[in-house]
């Protein structure tokens, strides 16, 4: 085999991932500055309403919450993941106070956890989820929400309770 053409491929293929990377970079969420743009859904509990944004991929469900300083009481983010897994989360560089709720197809919550700004301990879903939404901390206990209690709107077909 040709060397020359061995270290031509190898150099086509060191570009194409360089480019691979380049782009996944562009289109990260920055250091240090919020997803305020993401799309968004309105969910309803029961009669609360709730406005969230959609953290879909990869890069903006790596990203979440991280660096917001504030959000309205009736806002959150649904995280979507592709198939159902233990979902884990924590709190790294995310300065709220935040409740996720661990969510079935059907909107039922799995599992809620209380989670504290900047603590990087893991707090998971009992079951496999696909859907997880974080709230302001003590949202879903002030309009006594806890497991098995049945989000609607957005992907969900069922009706709250």
């Amino acid at each position: 085999m040709d060397m020359r053409r061995v270290a031509a491929a190898a150099m086509g293929a060191c570009a194409l991932l360089a480019g691979a990377v380049a782009a996944l970079r562009a289109n990260a969420q920055p250091a240090g500055i919020p997803q305020l743009d993401l799309p968004r859904v309105e969910l309803r509990a029961g009669m609360h309403r709730i406005e969230a944004q959609v953290a879909r991929t990869h890069e903006q469900r790596m990203t979440g919450l991280m660096w917001r300083r504030e959000m309205p009481p009736h806002e959150g983010m649904l995280f979507i993941f592709e198939r159902p897994a233990v979902q884990c989360f924590w709190m790294h560089n995310t300065f709220l106070p935040l409740t996720a709720a661990f969510l079935a197809d059907d909107g039922r919550i799995v599992n809620l956890a209380d989670m504290q700004p900047l603590d990087e301990t893991s707090h998971c879903s009992r079951e496999p989820v696909r859907y997880v939404l974080e709230m302001h901390q003590g949202w879903f206990a002030q309009r006594g929400i806890g497991a098995g209690f049945r989000l609607a709107g957005g992907p969900f077909a069922a009706s709250g309770r």
